[in-house]
């Protein structure tokens, strides 16, 4: 999900969609407004709740596709350490995620006190809130602080481990192979398995789908290429079929063959897909406590009517963009990111700064005693 100078048209409109259609399925799945709303649009609230939670499955595939552009062009391997990629992955991820998270607990605290409800998540702990801030809470077995969390965590561990792999593979077409081959392994075996579900393996059949594609895109035969991934991805769903594989190998297709076609990077022109694709990341994050907090005053206010239901979740998808907006202009745009990063680094200096001088007017106090 992270922007680029260079921004490409057709993955922007497959993230501003992908991103509505989580904050919808949050809408349809939390709260007493979708209860309410059943009465009048069980179709399509139903729908949303069964098929839109699989949006996730494009940001998967681009997040490869955009992976291996970044890290191997051309299916080259990766010659420098891994970790401070790693570092700097982490660093884009954290800071408007951590943001997020703040305003997770304060919405979650709102809607505690308006309303009772099984999605308000529990009172944030210590040891929770370091869990998440360190992209582990899933691996502990904390309950998430808020809705799609979990997708940061796992974004993070695909991004490293293809570094990872890319850099083991340090042989002629070696890295490729490997990054393949554990894709392979996923498809046929770790995504059949919900037990896997906090791993990276369990997603990176659809991130190696993403990747390979991009691989794919840049060869002479590409076609062949394609569809050699294609019969694998199909082996795979013979073999036990899923949905979300689908999806993943249809955006996967269409990515490669756009990056050949060149309408990648100049289809559609519409301004808005643009937008909601450059605010996508936002959106993702903020959406949850604003859907709390739109809930909580639903039930606070007394509302009960099927119209007042539809007429808040209208309102609170509104809100949900429109919030998406304002933090990305303030915490992830990357003139934000670079203000918040350097006033961080200066608070780091200045603690070291007052490290070094405590020990030393200690060290003076006991001398005058």
């Amino acid at each position: 999900m992270s922007p680029s100078s260079h921004r490409m048209p057709l993955i922007d409109a497959f993230k501003g969609i992908a991103s509505q259609l989580i904050v919808l399925h949050h809408l349809s799945a939390y709260g007493p407004m979708p209860l309410a709303a059943q009465a009048v649009l069980p179709g399509t609230l139903g729908w949303l709740y069964e098929y839109a939670r699989m949006a996730v499955q494009v940001f998967l595939v681009i997040g490869g596709f955009l992976a291996a552009r970044a890290l191997s062009d051309n299916g080259q391997a990766l010659t420098r350490s891994p970790l401070a990629l790693i570092w700097k992955r982490y660093l884009r991820l954290a800071i408007p995620y951590l943001a997020a998270i703040g305003l997770a607990i304060i919405g979650a605290a709102i809607a505690d006190h308006w309303m009772d409800d099984e999605a308000i998540p529990d009172r944030a702990t210590l040891a929770q809130w370091l869990a998440h801030a360190f992209l582990l809470q899933g691996l502990l077995g904390y309950d998430s602080l808020s809705a799609g969390v979990w997708y940061i965590a796992i974004d993070f561990q695909l991004f490293a481990l293809m570094a990872i792999l890319l850099w083991l593979g340090r042989v002629r077409y070696l890295a490729p192979a490997l990054v393949l081959l554990v894709a392979i392994s996923s498809l046929f075996w770790f995504n059949r398995d919900a037990d896997w579900d906090n791993w990276a393996l369990y997603f990176f059949g659809s991130y190696g789908l993403g990747a390979a594609a991009w691989w794919a895109s840049s060869r002479k035969q590409m076609s062949a290429w394609l569809g050699v991934i294609a019969t694998i991805a199909i082996a795979a769903l013979v073999l036990d079929f899923r949905l979300r594989i689908a999806l993943a190998l249809a955006v996967a297709l269409v990515l490669g063959f756009s990056r050949r076609s060149g309408l990648l990077e100049r289809w559609p022109d519409a301004k808005p897909l643009a937008f909601l694709g450059q605010i996508s990341y936002s959106v993702f994050l903020v959406h949850f406590p604003i859907c709390l907090i739109a809930n909580a005053l639903f039930a606070n206010l007394g509302f009960t009517s099927p119209t007042a239901a539809v007429f808040g979740l209208f309102l609170a998808w509104t809100a949900s963009i429109a919030g998406g907006t304002l933090f990305y202009r303030w915490i992830e745009s990357p003139v934000a990111s670079q203000r918040i990063t350097g006033a961080l680094g200066w608070l780091f200096d200045k603690g070291l700064e007052l490290g070094h001088k405590v020990p030393g007017l200690a060290s003076l106090l006991a001398r005058r005693a």
